[in-house]
């Protein structure tokens, strides 16, 4: 593509050298640089781009999309703009032949739900017989083809290839998550959205986006950017529900378990294996426990229904689906207790998927013990509230190290120990080795108890030190208890 047809939906403040040249690859890390590619200098949280740009021409970069222009070299054409961060997702759209305009793009934001809510609908139009591409935390997938991740939401370039893969592969939908910080950083900048979810909002990312308002304000970005033409699809039970789409162009859909909506649904019966509901005005039953996934599988029915499916057809794939992998996931021992892997890693997360195991075990004598941590390098404030929300609701708690990433987890085990009283502090022990943590849980455990497993869900690592060392909280599980 040419140079000059790829800044087509851009203002360049300035242009030094030939607009005509060839450009064969974009990139934004100047290590995949190759002959005749555009390397894009953004100013990221840690490093900024702008250093990199003689290491990239070094590798053959033949033009430069920059901010700042210095020591220009020859042979290399440099493309000066006002923000970067907000060209680079455009120049890619347009890069890989605009794909969302080939594709149904279906994006979820919000704090708690949004890989079980983007999950379920890759699956289940799947299962109607679409070929459909997912962009999630778990794993990125082009029509069954798995991509693996390391964001919730990749980087503009990216993004933009994996959405052009799926075009290619023929797939009609796609379904991704959103995150606060690709909003903010502008990575789904240039794509085109048929619709949008809002699952909730809880305190979350505060190390990054400072404030609530700052975090609420990026995820109402997502919706006041919807064209005319897409839907947009909230969950009137949240607070914040109504404010995602006050200034939305896009149709506006509610769902609610409590109240008047547009979608609704209640709890008829509740276990282990599943819940009987009532939705919609019709009777299902699902393979998933918790009022807050009733919320979750309403936001699915909603986006199904605005996506042209009838009630009975979605209602009856519904039945069939399953949990994603480490949210609410069951682990049964031969003593006769459960074990539930979750990947609540919030203080409003950690509270639902304990109300959820209260609302199954309420009328038995079952004890529930929590095994959590918090992660290190990132909001310190939510800390002691995760650990109040856990003795809140459970007979026992063992705190223990999450991801520690650069902080030594005693230190982080301290900051959430703060948060509890000294009658609090009885029913607490810390252990710092997660493994026995869940070890020493499973040795509690008596029959009909539950052990709550949580912060970490799918993931197969720890992060200590920078270094991802394998380690699985189901396999953890099973080991204990010898299976």
């Amino acid at each position: 593509m040419k140079l000059e047809d790829l800044l087509s939906k851009i203002k360049p403040l300035e242009i030094i050298g030939d607009s005509n040249v060839d450009i064969k690859g974009i990139n934004i890390d100047s290590r995949k640089i190759e002959p005749e590619h555009l390397f894009v200098a953004m100013r990221g949280t840690q490093v900024d781009g702008h250093k990199f740009i003689p290491k990239a021409v070094e590798q053959g970069a033949i033009a430069v999309l920059c901010e700042e222009i210095s020591d220009p070299k020859d042979g290399v054409t440099y493309v000066r703009v006002a923000d970067c961060e907000d060209c680079v997702g455009k120049v890619a759209t347009t890069f890989y032949g605009n794909p969302t305009s080939h594709l149904k793009l279906v994006g979820v934001t919000g704090t708690n739900g949004k890989t079980t809510i983007a999950t379920l609908l890759y699956n289940m139009f799947r299962q109607m017989g679409h070929k459909c591409g997912l962009l999630s935390t778990v794993c990125n997938y082009v029509d069954g083809k798995a991509y693996p991740t390391d964001h919730t939401t990749p980087d503009p370039i990216e993004l933009n290839l994996l959405l052009a893969k799926m075009v290619d592969a023929g797939c009609e939908y796609a379904f991704m998550e959103c995150s606060s910080h690709a909003i903010a950083q502008k990575r789904i900048g240039g794509l085109t959205f048929t619709g949008g979810l809002f699952s909730n909002l809880t305190r979350d990312h505060l190390d990054y986006h400072k404030t609530f308002e700052n975090y609420r304000d990026a995820k109402k970005k997502f919706f006041d950017d919807l064209p005319k033409t897409a839907f947009a699809i909230t969950n009137a039970d949240d607070k914040n529900g109504m404010v995602m789409t006050q200034n939305t162009k896009a149709t506006v859909k509610t769902y609610s378990t409590r109240t008047m909506a547009d979608y609704t649904a209640h709890i008829i019966e509740c276990h282990f294996e599943g819940m009987y509901l009532e939705m919609d005005g019709h009777e299902v039953g699902v393979q998933f426990i918790g009022k807050f996934n009733v919320s979750n599988l309403l936001a699915v029915y909603g986006a199904a229904r605005m996506l042209g499916k009838q009630p009975e057809e979605i209602l009856i794939v519904l039945s069939t689906l399953k949990s994603v992998a480490g949210r609410l996931e069951p682990i049964q021992s031969s003593d006769g207790y459960t074990a539930i892997v979750d990947y609540a890693h919030t203080p409003d997360a950690l509270e639902n998927v304990l109300s959820a195991i209260h609302e199954v075990l309420e009328g038995k004598d079952g004890k529930v013990i929590t095994v959590c941590g918090a992660g290190g390098n990132r909001d310190k404030g939510k800390r002691p509230l995760m650990a109040q929300e856990a003795v809140k609701q459970s007979d026992k708690v063992i705190i223990t190290s999450d991801n520690p990433r650069f902080e030594e987890p005693q230190d982080i085990i301290n900051d959430m120990l703060v948060g509890l009283s000294a009658q609090q502090k009885k029913k607490v022990v810390a252990i710092v080795d997660r493994r026995e943590a869940i070890k020493t849980a499973c040795m509690l455990a008596q029959k009909g108890d539950v052990i709550l497993v949580a912060g970490k869900g799918h993931e197969d690592y720890q992060d200590v030190k920078g270094v991802k060392h394998h380690f699985d909280d189901r396999e953890e599980c099973r080991k204990a208890m010898g299976m």
